[in-house]
């Protein structure tokens, strides 16, 4: 990749099958030309450089842009070694950036580059450079690149397919194929396109092994590897279940080992940092205000917390939880779960009452309270669901998700009843 025309004559393309993306290549568009640096963050393999390089690369060719003026360096490629020293990398962009016209600055995995903020605040200083970057560690994002851009990077988060995109590739899936398919191995595109059950977990429990476990390993320089391989367990097993650094600490001590919660925490810390799982945090609805711990933690994708438990511990209502939690962070929501506190008589006596509603999700000036259900076959049921519910005094909108196919519909009380599967392949379910 070191001739002056390296750009014309590589092939991005994947002639097997494409996967869309458009929501994401949308997002690109909608920055295009701002200012700021657009960092596309994600989970390893869940298809960023692909986005980059394949999708957004060829919106940039089909809207005129001449490819030699799209740059393109894949910075954990072998060949490209030498620019992860941050001043080769400058002099290759500007070697590569000859005109007044603009020019498109395509960097996969920029984390590698040492001093890779200085790189990106020179580009930040020229006007003929539109710059987008991809990154797998959330922690350059959180700590580099808003101190050093001081609020000049523009973050686009990459999750691994939903389930409406692999409809829109395989459209003549049924719905219960889709759902079966995607509850059990998730969506990271590689996995997407296998056909064989036993080669997806197969490769799902050797990529969790030997990419994500091992990046984190190497990364923190973690000690006590089998500590935290366990830690890892824990928290898959128990996904969507409340918990904290102190509880799980005490589960150590209770197996005969002895892990400090700080180290706990720090190891959390890291699965987040790599965005294999996302924390939930408590929110009182009523106080508006968050609580301390215990949190939930949810993986990002559902295949690979199958994957770690050997796909032994396969539970459709805690997974349905998991995939609804994570199509909301997809759709860009801030989800949180939420909590009611409320006085009710009991016998006569009054009795102070802990509800919990599953997500409490904002987007902009939305909101949205859901529960997730797995199944409502009688009217006890849907009132149970429904209480805490029924306990917000606001106007934003409420709903109920469930398993079974049901139509959408709105319930005398104004809360709306919908199936996972119409939640999941409409975009815009939110609003119906």
């Amino acid at each position: 990749m070191h001739s002056e025309k390296w750009w014309q004559t590589t092939d991005f393309s994947n002639s097997v099958m494409e996967f869309k993306r458009q929501y994401y290549v949308n997002e690109l568009i909608k920055r295009m030309h701002n200012g700021m640096i657009k960092i596309i963050t994600g989970l390893r393999r869940s298809g960023k450089s692909y986005l980059l390089f394949n999708l957004f690369r060829e919106y940039l060719l089909q809207s005129g842009v001449q490819a030699d003026h799209i740059v393109c360096l894949a910075l954990d490629d072998r060949d490209n070694q030498p620019y992860l020293n941050p001043d080769s990398l400058y002099a290759f962009i500007k070697e590569h950036t000859t005109d007044s016209q603009m020019f498109y600055i395509l960097l996969d995995e920029i984390q590698l580059v040492d001093d890779f903020e200085s790189v990106l605040n020179s580009l930040l200083h020229r006007s003929n450079v539109d710059v987008y970057v991809t990154g797998s560690n959330s922690r350059f994002l959180v700590t580099d690149v808003i101190t050093e851009f001081r609020g000049r990077g523009d973050e686009v988060r990459v999750y691994p397919l939903s389930i409406a995109e692999l409809h829109t590739a395989f459209p003549n899936r049924s719905w219960d194929e889709l759902w079966r398919d995607y509850s059990n191995f998730g969506g990271l595109p590689q996995v997407a396109l296998m056909d064989d059950a036993s080669q997806k977990s197969k490769y799902l429990k050797q990529l969790f092994q030997t990419t994500y476990f091992k990046d984190i390993i190497d990364r923190y320089k973690v000690q006590q590897v089998e500590p935290f391989g366990q830690l890892v367990d824990f928290v898959a097993s128990a996904v969507g279940s409340l918990t904290n650094p102190l509880k799980l600490s005490n589960t150590f001590r209770s197996k005969g080992q002895r892990i400090a919660d700080d180290t706990v925490k720090q190891y959390l810390d890291y699965l987040q940092d790599a965005f294999l799982v996302a924390e939930a945090r408590r929110y009182n609805i009523r106080g508006k205000q968050y609580i301390g711990s215990p949190y939930k933690y949810y993986f990002t994708d559902i295949g690979l917390r199958n994957a770690r438990l050997n796909f032994r511990q396969y539970e459709e209502t805690h997974i349905m939880e998991n995939v609804i939690y994570t199509e909301l962070l997809r759709r860009g929501c801030e989800v949180d779960i939420g909590l009611i506190e409320t006085e009710e008589k009991n016998n006569g006596k009054r009795e102070h009452k802990r509800l919990e509603v599953d997500f409490v999700a904002n987007r902009g000036s939305e909101r949205y309270y859901i529960q997730s259900a797995y199944a409502m076959p009688d009217e006890d049921k849907i009132r149970q669901e429904e209480r805490p519910l029924l306990k917000i005094s606001d106007s934003f909108k409420k709903m109920i998700i469930v398993k079974e196919p049901v139509l959408t519909w709105h319930n005398n009380n104004g809360t709306t009843i919908m199936s996972l599967q119409n939640f999941l392949m409409d975009e815009d379910s939110l609003r119906m």
